[in-house]
């Protein structure tokens, strides 16, 4: 059992202070014409540059890091040039708590979050015979002879389930890839900016029924990184983002025979992690401005939101209907065209989204209000969530 009274010790007490991303859709256009340009190191470092230099730091002033799981973290380290206190490895969601915990428990002072992947360029296979990571997601070895074995297909399963509970059709799946391409039309960083109709969605190709080619995120190259420190050294710091909540819960029991996917698309542990947040955060979802849900198919997004409470039980596809998600929408998702048309950064991208939406420096997509943006994330049976506060709220 969670106690909120220790949460609420934590959050609040960390701030971002810098951000920096890899160029995406210029990196990805030179190795479509055959220029790789670096590797995963290489790309952790160019965004570790830039995350210095946007929070006015120095190589020196760093003394934790929590390195993405595409790369070592002792050879990250190495690459950087940093002798640390403390370091870690985690996916992006849970590098943000972690660094939190660190800076709260006084084992860092100053974090860096890096992320650095050349799965384009080096051929990362997230399905087939050859799927990354069937040495340790066991869905993968036991549904393989079936034809099992990516992402994609579990969460067709999910869709296909849900649609046969609810009123959610697969062109309400298509509406939340043409929101978030309309975003990424208007992000100069964003890898796909042609202009996507729900038509040309619903004439693409299946790739697993019912998620079409539009459901499934892109596969590029890139870096992300943050830099984290005490709420007290960043105060006075008008582009400072603080961490108003965060919260946990996971569910492994039956992980296996899919169960806590296919049963409750994982609201169970939506419920816990969203009673948590709330709580902590002293705010409601009518009282958050922006989303950043992890969507790696579109499908991610429909559970996450009648997970999190934005919508009653089976009535997500009004919401999507409704046009609240896109530009203008009363709940703008994923307002940099996310991993589906932005970059698939593996929810990196999403941190450095809330930081820029909440600072007002996201330009053309720039949301009106500007003073929660609430990220969350549902992978492999982890639910985890994060509420981010601007310095203006």
């Amino acid at each position: 059992m969670t106690r909120p009274e220790r949460l609420s010790s934590l959050a609040g007490s960390v701030a971002i202070t810098g951000v920096g991303e890899t160029d995406y859709a210029a990196d990805h256009a030179a190795l479509k014409r055959g220029h790789v340009r670096t590797d995963a190191y290489g790309f952790a470092s160019i965004a570790f540059r830039r995350a210095l230099a946007d929070a006015g730091l120095r190589r020196e002033d760093i003394d934790g890091l929590v390195v993405g799981q595409a790369t070592a973290t002792e050879r990250t380290a190495e690459v950087l040039g940093l002798d640390l206190r403390w370091s870690a490895q985690a996916d992006a969601v849970n590098a943000v708590i972690q660094g939190a915990m660190a800076i709260h428990a006084g084992l860092a002072d100053c974090v860096a979050l890096v992320y650095g992947n050349d799965q384009r360029s080096a051929g990362t296979q997230y399905g087939g015979p050859r799927a990354m990571g069937g040495d340790r997601f066991l869905a993968y070895v036991y549904y393989a002879p079936w034809g099992l074995t990516s992402q994609g297909a579990l969460y067709a399963m999910m869709a296909n389930r849900y649609m046969s509970e609810h009123d959610l059709m697969p062109e309400d799946l298509g509406r939340v890839a043409v929101a978030q391409r309309d975003f990424a039309r208007m992000n100069p960083q964003a890898i796909m900016r042609d202009r996507l109709t729900l038509e040309a969605y619903m004439a693409a190709r299946y790739i697993c029924e019912p998620l079409r080619l539009f459901d499934y995120c892109l596969i590029n190259d890139g870096g992300v990184a943050l830099i984290m420190m005490s709420a007290e050294r960043a105060r006075g710091n008008p582009r400072a983002v603080h961490l108003a909540a965060l919260a946990r819960a996971d569910l492994n029991a039956g992980a296996t025979s899919l169960r806590p996917r296919l049963l409750d698309y994982y609201h169970s542990a939506h419920r816990k992690v969203a009673s948590d947040i709330y709580e902590v955060a002293g705010l409601g979802p009518d009282e958050v401005d922006c989303v950043q849900v992890y969507d790696s198919f579109t499908a991610h997004v429909p559970f996450a939101l009648e997970g999190f409470g934005y919508c009653p039980p089976g009535e997500v596809a009004g919401l999507i209907r409704s046009g609240a998600l896109g530009p203008g929408g009363r709940l703008p998702l994923n307002t940099s065209g996310g991993m589906l048309s932005e970059s698939y950064m593996q929810g990196w991208n999403h941190q450095v989204e809330a930081v820029r939406q909440l600072r007002g420096e996201a330009g053309d997509r720039q949301i009106a209000r500007r003073r929660h943006v609430h990220y969350m994330s549902d992978v492999a049976g982890k639910v985890a969530s994060i509420m981010y506060r601007g310095s203006f709220a």
